[in-house]
């Protein structure tokens, strides 16, 4: 063993943990799920394991009505979330940038919305929706913006949406934050030199605020996008995938296969087509981040 071996050796023990957990717990279960969804597997052969079937789990999903119906809400329901969460968020962190007495105060007051455990979230926006006693329609109709409640989470037109409001709800603090961060690290010394030059602040945004937050916003769409397009507890705690599928989303299409058919093969394909979306999405952020530091 030569001396630099020696030397190194210490070091690579202090990564060791870190491999042998992404080992077992990322990259095994991710490994094993693609063998899956190329099997029969099912709940009557679980213990003696599935037969291979090739890409058949992968045809019977695409052909399969509800998994289009899943992949147009995943799309509709991940977009909206993003652009609302985004928007809100620089909007809040430009107010919060600016120096006003308990500015931290109401800066962690809006962290509690994120903080809050899904579970809790999404039964309480449950109760807020509700037809009968929720809170939403006794205020919207108190100022007559409708004459009878609204049946939010009862009926396809307005389910998702209902949804998505309690989605955007939960990450505007997350982005706000994030946000802030990055406009709180930008130089002032550019501001005051473009405030010298004439420049009015549509011009400062457009030509100094917003190239420099380009790095910050991508990293915040990217892992929103990410983080948003496998929901599955506000769905199951709110809708149940439906009515009439109008809620139905991948991951929690990907569930129904898994444990309400017990069709863990079938289950295991729609897993797999969500991480391939995925890392499309991550490739193209690779690509745009590289283009950027070229550029």
């Amino acid at each position: 063993m030569n001396n630099s071996l020696k030397k190194s050796l210490p070091l690579y023990t202090f990564i060791l943990p870190t491999v042998i957990f992404v080992l077992c717990f990322m990259i095994y279960p991710i490994v094993y799920n693609i063998i899956v969804s190329f099997q029969d597997l099912t709940i009557k052969n679980l213990n003696t394991g599935g037969s291979f079937i090739g890409l058949k789990n992968y045809v019977d999903i695409i052909q399969s009505e509800k998994f289009f119906i899943a992949l147009k809400n995943t799309f509709i329901y991940t977009f909206a979330c993003i652009f609302f969460q985004v928007v809100i968020g620089y909007l809040l962190a430009l107010f919060f940038n600016q120096d006003f007495p308990f500015r931290n105060f109401f800066r962690s007051i809006l962290l509690l919305a994120w903080m809050t455990p899904l579970v809790i979230t999404g039964t309480l926006f449950k109760w807020l929706f509700d037809v009968d006693y929720g809170v939403i329609n006794y205020l919207l109709m108190n100022i007559h913006l409708i004459d009878n409640p609204i049946n939010w989470l009862g009926q396809e037109s307005t389910a998702l949406t209902a949804v998505i409001i309690t989605n955007v709800w939960v990450g505007i603090p997350f982005n706000m934050i994030l946000i802030l961060s990055a406009l709180q690290s930008l130089p002032g010394d550019v501001y005051e030199a473009a405030k010298i030059d004439g420049a009015n602040k549509l011009q400062i945004f457009a030509k100094i605020t917003l190239p420099l937050m380009k790095p910050t916003l991508f990293v915040i769409l990217v892992l929103g996008i990410i983080y948003t397009f496998k929901v599955f507890d506000i769905i199951l705690i709110m809708t149940g995938g439906g009515p009439v599928n109008a809620t139905q989303v991948l991951p929690f299409f990907g569930y129904e296969q898994a444990f309400v058919n017990f069709n863990f093969g079938a289950s295991g394909a729609v897993a797999s087509i969500i991480l391939l979306i995925l890392m499309c999405i991550s490739l193209v952020y690779l690509y745009l981040i590289k283009k950027e530091e070229s550029s």
